[in-house]
């Protein structure tokens, strides 16, 4: 018994640790914003279950400073919504304003999807990232793992190649990925400006992650 609670000490530090890490990173993005405005736009991507559990488990800790609030999420994604909701309730708690929206699009891989019609169902949703990214701007993406989060993350990459905005992408790969990265986090290992993994394992095979420790 007593192990099994030294256990549990020791993962709810680790998932403490990485929580604070993460959020130093956001508070220097926060930091760098004009002192007349001091609010800071960041589009969440939210996968199914894990994905949706991890990452909104982050904007918890967010401080009011990053707002609005874009949440996306894939069209075929019947729970992540309702999750949202209760989160931002509790946060805007007495604000009739609330700071956050939340939109769709299409899923750009399923499940056991294969790779060829994957190719396509990307290239379909890149087709709805890039108006929804253009028309919201925000200054700071945070993903951390699902297929939707690709077409995304290159739509706001693309606003700063057009020269229109520089867009923070941080990506954390799920706490499921323990020797190799998924898809997702190959795709955008070079492409984001910080990389976060949860075992050492990647941080040794991929130098650019930050090991941060264990999200539980």
């Amino acid at each position: 018994m007593d192990l099994c609670c030294g256990v549990g000490a020791a993962l709810f530090a680790f998932g403490c640790i990485f929580i604070a890490r993460v959020l130093l990173v956001l508070k220097r993005v926060e930091a760098h914003k004009p002192a007349k405005q001091r609010l800071a736009s960041i589009l969440v991507v939210l996968g199914s279950g894990g994905h949706t559990t991890e990452i909104l488990r982050l904007m918890e800790s967010l401080s009011a400073s990053y707002a609005p609030r874009h949440y996306v999420i894939a069209n075929t994604d019947s729970m992540s919504e309702e999750k949202v909701r209760f989160l931002e309730a509790a946060r805007t708690k007495g604000n009739t304003e609330p700071q956050y929206t939340i939109h769709r699009i299409p899923r750009s891989r399923e499940v056991c999807q294969s790779w060829t019609s994957s190719v396509l169902s990307t290239i379909y949703s890149l087709l709805y990232s890039i108006p929804l990214v253009f028309q919201l701007k925000p200054d700071v993406v945070l993903c951390n793992g699902p297929g939707t989060c690709v077409p995304l993350c290159i739509s706001a990459l693309m606003l700063g190649i057009l020269g229109m905005k520089k867009v923070l992408i941080i990506y954390v790969e799920s706490i499921c990925r323990v020797e190799t990265l998924s898809l997702s986090g190959k795709i955008l290992y070079n492409l984001s400006d910080y990389f976060f993994v949860q075992w050492s394992v990647l941080q040794k095979k991929y130098p650019k992650a930050i090991y941060l420790g264990r999200l539980v």
